[in-house]
């Protein structure tokens, strides 16, 4: 892991030729409904998507009539989200940078923050959620999606990598598809940085539990593929062991407690 951001960089050309298989057409369907859960009827919501990529979440908050802002470091990702926006006839605001610098270059304050397979190309999360925190209104809310940490040696146990599995039992740390150095993270350690700041945890999912490891379906089996995902995402103990955690979370707006 490197500077802030440049970790990614260096896999976007690979996260594109990906961007198309199941999994990641999984976890953007899963991921979307329970952002929709999340917003509720809302309406007209300040939306910033902190390392927006190419934007699949954002575009669908955009076309349910949310303002939405797009902040990442990658020009290619961010070129890919413009053309698709114009494509699908919504307006988005999006802006080159990290999301450790969000206060400065896009300040808000903003009613629903996205933060999505950002966390693990970090160090440090820290100064990112403390950016998070910076640019959210009162009454905001936060999604944040991870790799799961509380069962690190299931992604290369069924994969067939026993050896790998053995030495992940204990380890935050892992390496991506892309080859790229990443770290996973629990609910706990995410509580532990965002409650101090005033973020109240809400609920979290876990995210590919039977898909992360198997062959593409067929275009027939994937909507079951997807409500059998939803529904082990949502419950314990399947949700524990899938390969992403989608962590909610709502920050009181204190004028109004008072």
């Amino acid at each position: 892991m490197t500077e802030p951001g440049r970790a990614f960089e260096d896999g976007v050309p690979g996260w594109l030729r990906n961007v198309e298989r199941s999994r990641n057409t999984v976890r953007q369907r899963l991921v979307a409904d329970q952002v929709a859960a999340l917003v509720g009827g809302a309406d007209a919501l300040r939306v910033l998507d902190v390392g927006c990529g190419q934007g699949t979440q954002a575009l669908a908050l955009a076309r349910r009539g949310h303002a939405v802002t797009g902040l990442d470091p990658s020009e290619e990702l961010l070129e890919r989200f413009a053309g698709d926006a114009e494509a699908a006839g919504v307006d988005v605001r999006l802006v080159r940078g990290p999301g450790e610098k969000a206060a400065e270059l896009a300040p808000g304050p903003f009613d629903l923050v996205l933060c999505h397979g950002v966390l693990m190309y970090l160090d440090d999360p820290a100064p990112l959620l403390d950016a998070l925190s910076a640019v959210a209104a009162p009454d905001a809310r936060l999604s944040l999606l991870v790799r799961n940490g509380l069962a690190p040696a299931m992604r290369p146990g069924l994969r067939g990598e026993s050896g790998a599995a053995l030495e992940a039992f204990d380890r935050p740390d892992y390496t991506t598809r892309l080859g790229l150095a990443a770290r996973m993270h629990t609910p706990s350690e995410l509580d532990a940085l965002l409650v101090p700041a005033g973020w109240r945890p809400l609920r979290w999912y876990g995210v590919r539990v039977f898909s992360d490891h198997r062959a593409d379906p067929g275009p027939s089996e994937l909507d079951d593929l997807v409500a059998a995902e939803a529904e082990a995402g949502a419950r314990d103990p399947y949700r524990q062991v899938a390969a992403l955690l989608h962590v909610q979370y709502r920050r009181p707006d204190r004028t109004i407690d008072r």
